[in-house]
């Protein structure tokens, strides 16, 4: 399969159009909701949760979004919060690990993975390397708020229609941004795909190529080279359990980086953390099914 611009142009079109129907409505629903300051009556149910990650209880939202839709809408959620660096990247790993629940459990479940060890891995690792990160030094992270939301946070408006012109001006605004991002991105793995060595080996049943193409492309297109050949008894459990285990921590890790990237975000801690604790938990998970 040769590299089909036109192709890869309208894909650019529909997701541009995906990430305005999410961003622009969700960034403006945050925006009234901190000005009538009803998010005090929502987000306490989760400051156990945000506790944990060391972030603002306003980020809660941001983060149940994030959990059960996708990047796109807890990023939007969060953009409005002037969160600094260290925030950000603090969501960036938990998201980046716990995102999407209900669609990839899915994929998981397709290649003999249960929902529930799907869910409670992601939940549990995502906890865990997000509690560290908001531990580490702040020295290690940029002190100033995004720049990306053009207003402070919180500002004070003089009535709802300046809010929600103010609020409908930094949604686009935020949205060009995502969507140059996006479409960078989807040109550059399209052209990935279309590599003959990637067309070659995903026609084969390669483990440690699975991975890589996880981890670059997403756990979509990773376990997507594998479902069939799961589904023929090709492959073992033990082997599935693994590949599936270390993408569920770390995949899409370029296009996960980067949209927390423009905000702030440390990238070598979020690279850094994703893989090692994919690699360790993977090895564990593969180590204590030897001996059952």
């Amino acid at each position: 399969m040769s590299f089909n611009v036109q192709k890869t142009l309208r894909t650019s079109l529909k997701s541009s159009w995906t990430i305005l129907k999410l961003i622009v409505p969700i960034y403006i629903l945050a925006d009234i909701l901190f000005y009538y300051d009803l998010l005090s009556h929502i987000t306490f149910i989760f400051k156990p949760l945000v506790s944990l990650l060391g972030l603002p209880q306003e980020a809660a939202l941001a983060i149940v979004s994030g959990l059960f839709l996708n990047l796109y809408a807890a990023i939007a959620f969060a953009a409005p919060l002037g969160l600094g660096g260290k925030e950000w990247t603090i969501l960036a790993v938990f998201l980046g690990i716990a995102h999407a629940l209900l669609v990839e459990t899915e994929i998981m479940k397709r290649l003999g993975i249960s929902r529930l060890y799907s869910i409670c891995l992601r939940l549990g690792v995502g906890l865990l390397v997000g509690g560290l990160t908001s531990r580490l030094p702040d020295a290690w992270f940029s002190h100033t708020a995004s720049s990306v939301a053009l207003s402070p946070a919180h500002p004070t408006y003089t009535s709802l229609f300046a809010l929600l012109q103010n609020s409908l001006f930094e949604s686009f605004s935020l949205s060009l941004k995502i969507i140059a991002l996006v479409t960078m991105l989807i040109f550059f793995l399209d052209f990935i795909k279309s590599l003959p060595i990637i067309e070659k080996h995903s026609q084969k049943v390669n483990s440690g190529f699975s991975i890589l193409v996880g981890v670059i492309l997403g756990i979509t297109y990773g376990a997507g080279i594998l479902i069939s050949e799961y589904e023929k008894g090709i492959l073992g459990k033990r082997e599935i359990l693994f590949i599936g285990t270390y993408l569920m921590i770390c995949h899409a890790i370029i296009e996960d980086t980067l949209l927390f990237l423009i905000f702030g975000a440390n990238p070598w801690i979020i690279i850094g953390m994703r893989l090692s604790f994919a690699t360790l938990l993977a090895y564990l998970v593969v180590k204590y099914y030897k001996t059952t």
